[in-house]
């Protein structure tokens, strides 16, 4: 079995993260991010599940998720993974597109997986640019080259609709969750907030939003501690704050969705603080 390789570098000059595994056999659970990923496999295959539809993976598929996409992982033929993608903010997406077209808005990728997609070349070139640390004018313009053809071949216009849709009743348990994210929230709760019964909370909810109450809090509370982390908050206390019960328990589930733990992810951003 390879060794297993987690490498993430932050590029000051672009403001994205790029992400480089290696001899990964990590299953990732359902859950999303609040920001754009756009990555490819370059060994391993694995099964995608993304808004409720699955794809085999394979290496030369291009994967686009737009923020908040649910999606899950895991391994279907015993081989490690090697992955590739980098993680695009949605204010930093705001303004390449803006530096591109002119217009502020936000693109809305369709579908996530692009099959043998001829753009994973040109990524996995701006990849090796960001991995190697390279301030250099190409970088810039292979990344808006990039965007901008991904854009003109695989987006509707915007940011799509579908979560304006959703019942006054969801919306108002998605804010609940994103407010009291540190505290220890019960199901109790959410019935009480909406005056639904437990079973069908859990189901209407899981049915709208592709990922169930508890999962939806979990991402938030990664969120929330990612951003802690990349302002230098020591791990033991960004467990308190953000709602895990020890130091301990945060660090396992931290590493689980992002693939390193807490103190690795901290230390990418210390020379940005420094």
């Amino acid at each position: 079995m390879k060794q297993e390789m987690r490498i993430v570098k932050y590029d000051a000059q672009l403001k994205i993260e790029a992400y480089h595994f290696k001899g990964i056999m990590q299953k990732f659970p359902n859950h999303f991010h609040e920001y754009y990923v756009i990555g490819f496999i370059e060994s391993g295959r694995r099964l995608l599940s993304c808004k409720s539809k699955e794809y085999i993976i394979e290496p030369g598929d291009l994967l686009l998720f737009n923020p908040r996409d649910n999606h899950a992982c895991e391994q279907i033929d015993g081989k490690t993974l090697d992955y590739r993608c980098i993680n695009i903010q949605p204010e930093v997406m705001r303004r390449a597109v803006f530096a591109i077209t002119g217009e502020e808005l936000l693109p809305y990728f369709t579908p996530p997986v692009l099959f043998h997609n001829e753009w994973v070349a040109v990524l996995q070139d701006l990849h090796q640019m960001l991995m190697q640390e390279e301030a250099c004018f190409r970088k810039e313009e292979v990344f808006y080259f990039l965007l901008e053809q991904l854009m003109e071949e695989y987006t509707e216009q915007r940011i799509s609709t579908s979560t304006t849709a959703q019942s006054t009743k969801i919306t108002a348990i998605c804010e609940f969750l994103e407010k009291h994210y540190m505290d220890n929230i019960i199901l109790e709760d959410l019935c009480n907030l909406t005056g639904l019964s437990k079973y069908y909370l859990l189901r209407s909810f899981t049915k709208q939003m592709g990922i169930s109450p508890y999962s939806y809090l979990e991402t938030i509370r990664i969120d929330k501690a990612k951003k802690m982390l990349e302002h230098g908050i020591l791990p033991i206390d960004v467990a308190f704050k953000t709602g895990f019960t020890d130091q301990s328990h945060f660090s396992n589930f931290f590493k689980k969705f992002i693939g390193l733990t807490p103190k690795q992810y901290m230390n990418i951003f210390k020379d940005v603080r420094n």
